[in-house]
């Protein structure tokens, strides 16, 4: 988790920095603690619009960014510093990253009674429209008698007040978890996807068995399809079918194009199936993308589509790792969509990247070090198989293999995969 710590004094010395620095120090294995400093932020005034202030632009992407705020103020004058009221107003002037953010105040001074009004004060100005905070209510954390509070260390002597403190940011975390998924947009119940493709789009060819092993001979008589050496205007470039068939060809990858109706419209015939990473049969061209999946994956595929079609992603990626050691073998499903944006069906690409990466380092005079690196992140594999969607490792005790569709992974026992769907069945 991230938060992002403000000091409320601009002043040299504060006890509300070391409070900060404290928690920050302290509470390292809770969150993540950012402190930032208000002395250059400059003093708010409407006439003189500094929104784009790069001192405050900072402030407004990194709090936009946290998972929550952790304010600690000094009490002058039985109230908030006009330096920290700065930020706040420049912070809901024509911006407005605090609005819905939690938000935890918390303060130190010379006094006994902390900084109590200036916390009351300071909530009322956070909830005001404009503002928009979602304060932490309760539990509020007032360290009087700041300039005995601290060590020669600067961390807070008092065990009890310590313990306090941890409680109260415990309780904090929990109620930026809960705001958080309170304010997550609710999910869209997903159409469920007619696999069968019993339906039709402006494109699907009518009156021709999907099944039909010659489907695409059948579909081409139908429709007059043209071919050979007629030519096809395209978007920046006129081609014949054969350039066309030659170019898609010659492409490093297998290709595959299923429309918006999920039929199985073409892919790149260039091996015999046995040879192809993901194999593919002439006469699979027009079936439904329920014949090209088994049963039990029909769900994953279902998934997949549906985050594609809903824009909830461009492409999914998933690494199939059952081609051996020397592969790294990468399922691509990327959305296709038309010139105003509509889901017009998916192009799944699969291609071995070691080639690519091997290449690489051999150009640059580069070296994978530290046990199994990851050839493209850097990061090391120790005994560990990343998820290839969510970078998840598996360890060796529960080995787990990654959907090659959806990217979930099943623990044991470890899975072959689909010779045509590049989705895995147990064996």
């Amino acid at each position: 988790m991230k938060l992002i710590g403000i000091v409320g004094s601009n002043a040299e010395f504060s006890y509300n920095r070391l409070l900060l620095e404290f928690i920050a120090k302290k509470f390292g294995n809770l969150f993540e603690l950012e402190v930032m400093e208000i002395k250059d932020v400059p003093l708010f005034n409407q006439s003189d619009d500094q929104t784009n202030n790069p001192v405050i632009q900072k402030f407004n992407q990194k709090i936009m960014a946290a998972d929550g705020v952790i304010i600690a103020t000094p009490e002058h004058n039985r109230t908030t510093t006009p330096a920290l009221n700065s930020v706040i107003e420049w912070l809901s002037f024509k911006i407005h990253p605090m609005d819905k953010k939690p938000v935890l105040i918390v303060g130190a001074s010379w006094y006994d009674q902390g900084t109590s009004r200036a916390q009351l004060h300071l909530r009322q100005i956070l909830e005001a429209p404009g503002v928009g905070a979602f304060v932490f209510p309760g539990n509020e954390f007032l360290l009087g008698e700041a300039k005995e509070a601290f060590d020669e260390n600067n961390n807070i002597k008092d065990e009890g007040t310590v313990k306090f403190l941890g409680t109260t940011l415990e309780k904090f975390i929990r109620y930026v978890n809960l705001i958080n998924e309170l304010e997550k947009p609710a999910k869209p119940v997903a159409k469920p996807e007619d696999l069968y493709a019993t339906g039709k789009v402006d494109t699907t060819i009518e009156g021709v068995d999907m099944y039909a092993e010659d489907w695409v001979e059948q579909a081409a008589a139908k429709v007059n399809a043209v071919e050979g050496n007629t030519y096809v205007k395209l978007d920046r470039g006129i081609l014949t079918v054969d350039q066309l068939n030659h170019f898609l060809n010659s492409m490093p990858m297998e290709l595959t194009f299923a429309d918006s109706n999920n039929q199985f419209l073409y892919y790149n015939h260039t091996k015999p199936a046995e040879e192809m990473l993901a194999s593919r049969t002439p006469g699979q061209a027009g079936n439904p993308l329920a014949k090209c999946h088994p049963e039990s994956k029909h769900g994953s595929v279902q998934w997949v589509i549906q985050q594609l079609r809903s824009g909830a992603t461009d492409v999914i990626r998933v690494n199939v790792p059952t081609h051996g050691p020397d592969k790294y073998v990468v399922h691509n499903y990327q959305a296709i969509r038309d010139y105003e944006g509509n889901y017009v069906g998916i192009n799944e690409y699969i291609h071995d990247l070691k080639p690519t990466i091997d290449w690489y380092l051999k150009t640059t005079g580069q070296e994978l070090v530290g046990g199994k690196a990851d050839g493209v992140s850097g990061a090391s594999a120790h005994d560990n198989t990343a998820d290839s969607v969510s970078g998840a490792t598996a360890h060796d005790a529960h080995a787990e293999t990654a959907d090659s569709i959806s990217g979930a992974s099943q623990t044991n026992p470890v899975e072959k995969i689909d010779s045509v769907s590049g989705a895995s069945e147990k064996y």
